[in-house]
């Protein structure tokens, strides 16, 4: 029976997995990106990778999910902003002939957000928004059952929307976008600890760090209440290495949705942490790669 593999591309490591068809997690490998992260070294070390993993061949097909936009064939890696070197990178055409399997592209956000849908907190949902909170601020949109990709492929990208005109500048070529206040370096504006300090902190009852959480999450209710607006999902989604601390600034962001978002618009709505963890990346990119090449096999 065939196999599937999935990779999770970030800055430091590059997390892979092979899967039944099902999405059960058959075996794993982590190793470290390489530094810098420049598209020739990364695709040498994914081949090595993928043949380390897989060393039977299993699994014919592999998706990659990349912190940027794909085009809309899921061939081409148009930018990753934190990885140098990355614009316009045809990644797939570069890694097929030498894996000899069907390479398929997605960004992360995406990527997770497909973790969680197939085996994850959104099981069962079919409208559903997933932000990832660490270095930067990605996610993805799920409507109607399907992901929200746009016409060129690059949406969707929730971190980047503005949510202060004369904030801080985004690599993106904003100013104050989300990303700016609820990444790590979002936060450490804020106070400059490390994060599981931080959330230590809080747990313990010191007020500065329950204060700073209480902002943090005020600043994400903020841009989480545009984004309701638009899109009246049924569940919000909070991952990535901050979420760690959910319990400390979701309250804050739920009363800023009472606040700014009618009743209407968020009715029956849902927000809570992801499932999966660092996973789901990687299960998300295999689900995609099963349904982009797979779909006779799809249950």
């Amino acid at each position: 029976m065939s196999q599937l593999i999935g990779v999770d591309l970030g800055g430091t490591a590059i997390k892979l997995g092979r899967f039944s068809l099902e999405g059960q997690l058959l075996d794993a490998l982590e190793v470290p990106t390489p530094q810098p992260a420049m598209p020739g070294a990364v695709v040498m070390a994914l081949v090595e990778a993928i043949e380390t993993l897989d060393p039977e061949r299993l699994a014919p097909w592999v998706g990659i999910a990349l912190p940027g936009p794909m085009d809309a064939s899921g061939r081409v890696a148009r930018v990753c902003i934190n990885l140098p070197g990355w614009e316009q990178v045809p990644l797939a055409d570069w890694l097929e002939p030498q894996l000899q399997r069907q390479v398929t592209l997605a960004n992360d956000g995406n990527s997770a957000l497909m973790g969680e849908v197939w085996q994850g907190a959104a099981a069962g949902y079919s409208d559903v928004l997933l932000l990832t909170l660490g270095t930067g601020v990605g996610g993805g949109v799920l409507l109607d059952g399907q992901l929200l990709t746009g016409h060129g492929g690059a949406a969707s990208e929730p971190g980047l929307i503005c949510v202060n005109p004369e904030g801080p500048p985004c690599n993106s070529g904003n100013r104050g976008s989300l990303e700016q206040y609820c990444s790590i370096s979002g936060l450490r504006r804020l106070r400059d600890l490390d994060p599981r300090e931080l959330c230590q902190r809080a747990d313990q009852g010191d007020p500065d760090a329950l204060q700073v959480w209480e902002t943090y999450g005020r600043w994400l209710g903020l841009g989480l209440s545009s984004l309701i607006y638009v899109l009246t999902p049924q569940l919000v989604l909070v991952g990535g290495g901050l979420s760690a601390a959910s319990r400390h600034f979701l309250p804050a962001a739920l009363r800023e949705l009472e606040e700014r978002v009618q009743a209407e618009s968020r009715q029956g709505l849902e927000l809570r942490g992801c499932a999966l963890g660092n996973g789901a990346g990687r299960l998300g990119a295999a689900r995609l790669a099963l349904e982009r090449f797979g779909q006779d096999r799809l249950g």
